[in-house]
């Protein structure tokens, strides 16, 4: 008796491991921030993996240059994070495939036409503040005549996507006369970090009285803190709008298992968890379906927006313009 169950043991566990061996695998690149325990990541990959029976990974660290130093021999099937600051690069490089999704669903504040690159969320980049400590600039020339101890920290836009949305934003606004806003607001910025979340922790520990991020970040606090005191400064000037995106690569060695995933990031289950996994706001579901919280976030009427093209072809001088200011 004791044989018979030990062989009968052998025989599930060799056919378990057997068929977890079988079991197909999707790789995904994706930002840090994405699949830590408070991303999305891990929501996403629970959610895929029951639909498709596969074992969904997500690689973790720097989107574009890797998979652009990897080249053919990536073993990227889906990349996810991109933001349209980057795509003329990615797209130049001949790595990705269509999406091959139908994009009616999508809920943008603009038509999306790319046959390439596939939202999921998208917001604006803002200047966050705590309403019971400040008043907020009513502008962005108002930004150019703050108190000398307002602290502001921002983040370096040759490391991070939100650094550069910024400084593409005033680039939009004042043209050639964005040198002379940031030589204006130079005095006030305390820290230049690397990433958002090195600023953002600056700012909710009480170093900074304003912090760079998005029109979103206060629906964290209202939702997750029941803090309704943390806003974003909204400006009549216009608000730079980033939209984070999807794509397929085209050698993946698992191209069914990719093209299911391109069609998931656009479908309900994945839009709807989506502005409480990435606290940003969903590509594809209406404002009535968005949780409490993100319909009471105060939302510029102006949006500003480059094409890939336009923002590769400022990218350097606006960069240039920051960094020659702050340097003084």
């Amino acid at each position: 008796m004791k044989t018979f169950t030990f062989a009968a043991g052998l025989f599930l566990a060799t056919g378990a491991v057997t068929a977890a061996a079988a079991q197909e695998v999707l790789t995904v690149y994706a930002p840090d921030y994405f699949v830590s325990e408070w991303g999305p990541g891990p929501k996403i990959e629970e959610l895929f993996e029951a639909q498709c029976g596969c074992d969904l990974q997500f690689t973790p660290g720097e989107l574009l240059p890797r998979i652009m130093l990897e080249g053919d021999r990536t073993e990227a099937d889906v990349v996810i994070g991109l933001n349209t600051d980057v795509t003329q690069k990615a797209r130049e490089s001949g790595l990705f495939a269509p999406h091959g999704v139908d994009l009616s669903p999508l809920t943008l504040p603009l038509d999306w036409t790319d046959e390439v690159f596939l939202p999921f969320n998208y917001g604006h980049t803002a200047f966050v503040y705590d309403a019971t400590k400040m008043e907020p600039p009513a502008s962005l020339e108002a930004m150019e005549t703050l108190p000398e101890d307002v602290r502001i920290v921002i983040q370096d836009p040759r490391t991070s996507i939100s650094g550069l949305a910024l400084v593409l934003w005033i680039k939009s606004v004042y043209g050639e006369e964005a040198g002379t806003f940031w030589e204006a607001l130079a005095p006030n910025i305390v820290t230049v970090t690397k990433g958002w979340s090195e600023s953002y922790g600056l700012f909710t520990d009480g170093e900074a009285d304003m912090v760079l991020s998005y029109t979103t970040s206060p629906a964290y606090h209202i939702i997750a803190e029941g803090d309704e005191t943390k806003k974003a400064a909204i400006f009549p000037e216009g608000h730079y709008f980033m939209v984070e995106l999807g794509a397929k690569v085209a050698g993946s060695d698992q191209p069914e298992l990719a093209q299911q995933f391109m069609d998931f990031i656009l479908s309900h289950d994945f839009q709807s968890m989506i502005a409480t996994g990435n606290w940003s706001i969903p590509a594809a579901l209406p404002k009535d379906e968005w949780p409490e919280g993100f319909q009471q976030l105060d939302l510029p009427e102006e949006v500003i927006f480059y094409s890939e093209d336009e923002a590769a072809a400022l990218r350097d001088e606006a960069i240039e313009e920051w960094r020659r200011a702050l340097s003084r």
